[in-house]
């Protein structure tokens, strides 16, 4: 699936959900999908600055140029919004990152429910996100 497919399915499942707290509880939920982060990667180098849960994200290049991620978070929702991002942005290639308009957050109404620190916190795991993506483009054009 391409990053839009994959947003639009966000968007549709999130349209089931016409009540905040059940929309937080899926959220919740998303966070318990994320695989479990090693606790020797908690560092940190991995901690997202800005942010004020706690969140590590690692990148790994894989053999064919894509970006696997790995990510965590000591507070629930937030959890839960960094599974999202995984869910879109893990496993693609630098310019399919850097050139992704991450337009779900939008459309399914995160942005305006999230106080104004985790608002932070989200644009600063984006931020992180996009500086792997740019960093491992720059060694593929060395």
């Amino acid at each position: 699936m391409t990053i839009n497919e994959v947003q639009d399915e966000i968007i549709e499942e999130f349209e089931g959900l016409t009540d905040w707290m059940d929309r937080y509880a899926y959220i919740i939920d998303l966070g318990n999908t994320l695989p479990d982060f090693p606790e020797n990667e908690k560092t940190p180098a991995n901690l997202i600055e800005g942010c004020q849960s706690r969140v590590w994200i690692t990148a790994h290049r894989l053999d064919d140029g894509r970006i696997h991620f790995e990510a965590d978070s000591d507070a629930l929702i937030v959890k839960g919004i960094v599974a999202l991002l995984m869910r879109v942005l893990d496993d693609r290639t630098p310019d399919e990152i850097l050139n992704a308009d991450l337009y779900f957050v939008d459309k399914i109404g995160l942005k305006e429910h999230l106080s104004p620190t985790r608002s932070n916190g989200l644009v600063a795991m984006v931020k992180q996100i996009h500086n792997y993506a740019m960093a491992f483009k720059m060694l593929d054009n060395k």
